[in-house]
């Protein structure tokens, strides 16, 4: 599974942005997709995570009623709309995919090359 994300950019707080990932490949129903980001000198955290079906979805608390994931696995793309921005959301947004609906990290085996998100105050 090869992994594009794409839609980063400069929003004031406050704002709204949605970021994408598109993949390649034909299995992509079968895979969790998750987001993940690391803003300078921190380490990479979850974000949020969407079953195979797009049925199941859970986020960092800290972005929940904020922050939606959805995919659409007819396009093989997976999203995440980011309204209300805050500046401590700024960071590198990564998209992930796993076999497994986890949310660590090293249950994704594939990842993009992540799309840059900045907001400011």
């Amino acid at each position: 599974v090869q992994l594009q994300a794409s839609g980063g950019g400069l929003v004031q707080a406050g704002g709204s942005l949605r970021i994408s990932c598109a993949a390649s490949g034909r299995t992509f129903g079968s895979w969790v997709m998750g987001w993940f980001r690391q803003a300078p000198g921190k380490e990479r955290e979850f974000v949020a995570r969407i079953s195979p079906s797009g049925v199941m979805t859970s986020y960092k608390d800290s972005v929940k009623g904020r922050f939606t994931i959805s995919r659409d696995n007819a396009k093989n793309t997976v999203y995440l709309q980011m309204n209300s921005l805050k500046p401590e959301d700024a960071a590198v947004y990564y998209c992930a995919a796993a076999l497994h609906y986890g949310s660590s990290q090293y249950d994704y085996s594939y990842w993009g090359q992540g799309t840059l998100v900045t907001v400011s105050s």
